[in-house]
């Protein structure tokens, strides 16, 4: 006869706060009440041929083929038909109030900001010898190396080094003022004369600029952002009250 190990929703709740994971779980609860309660106030709602789609999407992206599938994920995760259910009805709750909020605010915010998500392919050499980097930056200039050789020689780290100081693609955001300025007023392919900041002495060439276009990713992106900040504003609003049980750490000094 096998053993048994009796669980219950005490023993959860105790393992989650011992996994540290009561800020997160909290974070989720307060973004759900919140949407909740703004979607009723905006009169969204949900219809049945929505809901029966909503469901069909889970179950795909789940890849729950069978009902029995469904039943067995259903178990595995604790979760009743009426929890299903209202996983299904959150997920297009949220869409919608996404929709609401946010959809038409991209493009606008997007042209206002267009700026900032101005794009550029650089490569960096990053000393700490403002005199060596005045010297280098001559040498490359009149031909007497170049800055991929001069890359192989100062760049320390193994990976940046064999990229020859690479940077991918950098927006305007992802780098700091006094590096974005010469880097955004340059004309490519130009090498920039040494920039003295925080971490040390920039040499950066920059191959080329790129002009930010709205596509899928970037507007995904921005309607993230934006989403964000609605939601932290709306939180700041609020007063959070836990109702946790006495063995909660946080209430006894001397634990």
């Amino acid at each position: 006869m096998p053993k048994t190990i009796k669980i219950t929703s005490e023993d959860i709740l105790q393992e989650i706060k011992l996994s540290c994971k009561i800020p997160e779980i909290i974070k989720q609860i307060i973004t759900r009440k919140i949407l909740g309660n703004y979607a009723a106030k905006a009169g969204i709602e949900i219809v049945n041929e929505e809901l029966q789609k909503g469901a069909d999407r889970i179950r795909l992206i789940n890849k729950l083929i069978s009902a029995n599938d469904t039943w067995d994920w259903l178990e595995k995760h604790s979760l009743s038909l009426d929890d299903f259910e209202q996983i299904v009805y959150t997920n297009l709750i949220d869409e919608k109030l996404f929709q609401h909020l946010i959809a038409e605010k991209v493009e606008p915010y997007f042209f206002e900001h267009q700026l900032d998500y101005t794009g550029v392919v650089m490569y960096e050499i990053l000393l700490n010898d403002e005199d060596l980097a005045v010297e280098l930056y001559y040498a490359i200039k009149e031909g007497e190396m170049s800055f991929y050789d001069a890359a192989h020689q100062y760049i320390q780290d193994t990976e940046l080094r064999r990229k020859c100081g690479y940077q991918e693609k950098v927006n305007r955001k992802g780098l700091k003022p006094e590096i974005s300025a010469a880097v955004f007023a340059a004309k490519p392919p130009q090498l920039l004369k040494p920039i003295v900041a925080a971490k040390g002495v920039h040499l950066i060439l920059v191959e080329e600029i790129i002009q930010p276009q709205l596509d899928d990713e970037l507007r995904q992106k921005i309607a993230s952002d934006l989403f964000s900040e609605w939601l932290k504003q709306e939180s700041a609003e609020f007063e959070i009250v836990k109702h946790l049980d006495s063995n909660n750490p946080s209430a006894n000094p001397q634990a």
